[in-house]
């Protein structure tokens, strides 16, 4: 399943509107209310316990005292039942209690973790209800004035609207589109890790999508790049060779061609690519693997001599691939091999 969806609840939009309904089911006394500190949910329990973790969902009349006065309280949905039947969830900002999870109501129960690493732990269901929660929260903390004159806003229908008290623009929740990759090469493919990820989790790469661009528009970013200073521009994920061949002609600097093998970006050799007008070709298997044997090279220097070791003012490209270990350079000189191009080694 993909994270955060399935959401199992009836978000009975059409009842948000109404104001005194709202209220009644959020001091109905067989509500739930999760609690969420500086953007963390609670999890019952303690830190250390095996998943899957459970979701802290209190009664009416616990968390509240942790919540400042104007708090956002945001209607998540019904339970199974329909839209009188159904028990009624809602999400609590206590971001102003101190220590919520060792002093107050909350004490002993469980403990707050970062939403991400949560969901990593909750039940899908469970991690669908909680993303859509911290969603929600977050706008509410990053809106509280107006975007058109400065003023406040108050939050209406739920959760889901705000309203400026001075020029009455209405502002909404909205979600930012965002592209996620996953780079293949036979069985195996490429995947990245934050620094603030827990221990075991890796992530396919992700970029926010820019709105209606299209390639010749992030061409003109690179040119903007290259404007700016940078070496090399590097215009992503050409799929046909008429897009190849236009990157180098549009953009006015030294560019960069990421090749990656039963890639969409289409093969083409050496050769073909400096006569396009691309400076610099790269194989990021290759260059991780020649990066890494390098950097072990110099690591091992140090510890053995207490020094860097003397670098090379020159070196052929097949030498660079030996001293470091790797075994490609033949099938990808093979490959790509043009009797019009003279390869070093």
């Amino acid at each position: 399943m993909i994270p955060f969806s399935g959401n199992p609840l009836n978000r009975a939009s059409e009842k948000r509107t109404d104001a005194a309904w709202v209220e009644a089911r959020r001091r109905d006394p067989a509500t739930l209310i999760m609690p969420m500190w500086r953007l963390m949910p609670f999890l019952l329990g303690a830190e250390k316990n095996e998943p899957p973790a459970e979701l802290g969902l209190f009664r009416p009349g616990l968390c509240e005292s942790l919540a400042a006065p104007d708090a956002p309280c945001v209607f998540l949905g019904l339970e199974d039942g329909g839209i009188e039947g159904g028990r009624a969830l809602f999400a609590l900002d206590i971001s102003a209690a101190r220590d919520p999870a060792n002093e107050g109501p909350l004490a002993g129960f469980g403990h707050f973790r970062e939403a991400r690493a949560s969901a990593q732990l909750l039940p899908p269901k469970d991690a669908a209800i909680m993303g859509q929660a911290k969603a929600m929260i977050d706008w509410h903390q990053r809106h509280g004035f107006c975007a058109r004159c400065g003023a406040a806003t108050a939050p209406l229908d739920g959760g889901y609207r705000r309203v400026c008290g001075s020029c009455n623009a209405e502002h909404f929740p909205r979600t930012d589109p965002v592209v996620i990759m996953l780079a293949t090469y036979g069985d195996e493919c490429l995947v990245g890790r934050g620094r603030h990820f827990p221990a075991g989790m890796y992530s396919a790469l992700a970029g926010f999508v820019e709105p209606g661009e299209c390639i010749e528009e992030a061409v003109r970013r690179a040119n903007a790049m290259l404007d700016a200073g940078a070496d090399v521009a590097f215009v992503e994920a050409p799929q046909t060779l008429d897009e190849v061949r236009a990157v180098p002609k549009l953009v006015k600097g030294p560019c960069l061609l990421n090749m990656v093998w039963k890639g969409k970006t289409p093969e083409v050799s050496i050769a073909e690519a400096q006569a396009m007008g691309f400076r610099i070709m790269i194989f990021p298997g290759l260059l991780f693997k020649a990066t890494m044997g390098a950097s072990d090279e110099a690591l091992a220097a140090l510890r053995e001599q207490g020094r860097h070791p003397t670098p090379h003012a020159e070196m052929t490209i097949k030498a660079a691939f030996a001293r470091v270990g790797a075994d490609e350079w033949e099938p990808l000189r093979e490959r790509f091999r043009d009797p019009s191009l003279k390869l070093a080694g």
